[in-house]
């Protein structure tokens, strides 16, 4: 591996780095990272940068790999491969699995599929045993194997006692608990948002208090046990946003991340009945969305998350009310940021960086890369105003449950470059 950008612009907010440079990778580490002519090997290739941003290589802090139990949906390969091309350099993967991560011995067999790969795995613990929100899981042990936090993510604990223990419990060694917010009191049976589209279609509706009733519960339980960390994951709702708002306001320790679709698409699309605009939570109206907007704008939502859920055609392939919830969003998570967010002015390119590289690792403990002469090459590389079409047939993923085949969007991921390998997106 050995490519030179020629005037690419790098971005690091880590580093206060935004700058034009003549950026060199060599054996896997940057070799010249300054606006100075570099004396390149022979044989190196050199690509024209004037059009390409570099970054610190884009991490999603939560996915669905689908190991151990439906590899018919995703794998460990498959799902590393739509990442890559997706041009993301590390992921989380999500506990809900068959058997799900509530112990050492899962967690070892996941990380041991992913060694090799470009993209760096790393695997959440569940809260409790088999996500049942009874039994808190054993926590310390699997924060010692590198859990880098804990959620029973598809399901909400929904047993206020048994989130205080567990909140008791990571306290203790300044743990994260981050919580899929889903008061399922409220939401059993549920296929959409919870509005007149909903009441128009005969659909049962998911109501936007079953997310913040649970958010608001969580900070004040957080608060309560001593200031705890916590997560809001994939965020959907103005309520909801504005607690968070108020409780970084009042000091407490709690951030939130968001999904692409979220932001992109309204619930007024359900008249589709496409099975693919089916997720959890569900699509919002437009209100929620301009929150989200204002949320990740003002500092609120401290990350954008793929929540990338593959789903077999033939699980897919039935009634609105029987189908799964969840898309791929690995491959359209950088092409819909840059198109929503950055090509209409709510996030600067620096801050897109952020929200999808430096502040997901942040939240979860981890270093972030740097782009500067001696460190090993850890980048994303993508052409912000480059237009195209999505296409599911080009998704490496081994499922193409998405609502935006055919999408037209500005910005496009082209290189990704981690642990000595490079791969050429290819979209």
């Amino acid at each position: 591996m050995n490519i030179c950008f020629k005037g690419i612009r790098a971005v690091n907010p880590a580093q206060n780095l935004d700058e034009t440079v003549n950026l060199w990778i060599k054996d896997g580490a940057i070799a010249h990272c300054d606006s100075s002519a570099p004396k390149l090997d022979p044989g190196t290739e050199q690509i024209d940068g004037k059009d390409l941003v570099a970054a610190p290589g884009f991490f999603d802090m939560h996915v669905h790999f689908r190991t151990p139990g439906e590899e018919n949906e995703e794998d460990i390969n498959t799902g590393c491969a739509s990442a890559a091309n997706g041009g993301f350099t590390g992921v989380v993967c999500m506990p809900n699995t068959t058997p799900c991560v509530d112990s050492v011995a899962v967690v070892e067999l996941i990380e041991n599929k992913a060694k090799g790969k470009l993209v760096d795995v790393k695997v959440a613990g569940a809260i409790t045993k088999n996500r049942e929100g009874k039994q808190i899981s054993e926590m310390f042990e699997l924060n010692d194997a590198g859990v880098p936090f804990f959620t029973d993510d598809g399901s909400c604990v929904m047993c206020t006692e048994t989130l205080k223990r567990a909140f008791d419990y990571a306290l203790t060694r300044d743990l994260l608990i981050a919580q899929h917010c889903e008061d399922h009191t409220l939401t059993e049976g549920f296929s959409v948002n919870e509005s007149i589209f909903a009441t128009k279609l005969g659909l049962k509706g998911y109501p936007s208090i079953a997310e913040s009733n649970i958010v608001f519960r969580d900070i004040e339980t957080a608060k309560y046990i001593g200031n705890c960390r916590y997560h809001v994951m994939h965020i959907s709702t103005a309520r909801s946003v504005e607690l968070v708002r108020e409780a970084k306001k009042n000091g407490a320790r709690v951030t939130a991340e968001v999904a692409p679709h979220h932001f992109t698409l309204d619930d007024s699309i359900i008249a589709s009945y496409d099975t693919n605009i089916k997720m959890n939570p569900p699509l919002r109206d437009k209100s929620d969305i301009e929150a989200l907007k204002l949320g990740l704008k003002d500092g609120t939502i401290d990350a954008i998350a793929s929540d990338h859920a593959p789903h077999a055609l033939h699980e897919k392939d039935v009634e609105f009310e029987l189908a799964p919830c969840g898309i791929v969003g690995l491959e359209t998570a950088l092409p819909l940021a840059m198109t929503e967010l950055v090509h209409t002015g709510v996030l600067s390119i620096g801050q897109l960086v952020e929200k999808m590289a430096v502040n997901p690792r942040r939240i979860c403990g981890l270093n972030v890369p740097e782009i500067k002469l001696g460190e090993l090459a850890n980048l994303t590389v993508f052409a912000p105003n480059e237009e195209w079409h999505i296409s599911t047939k080009h998704f490496k993923s081994k499922s193409k449950n998405s609502p935006f085949n055919n999408f037209v969007v500005k910005g496009k991921q082209k290189y990704v470059f981690n642990n000595n390998q490079v791969i050429n997106c290819v979209l």
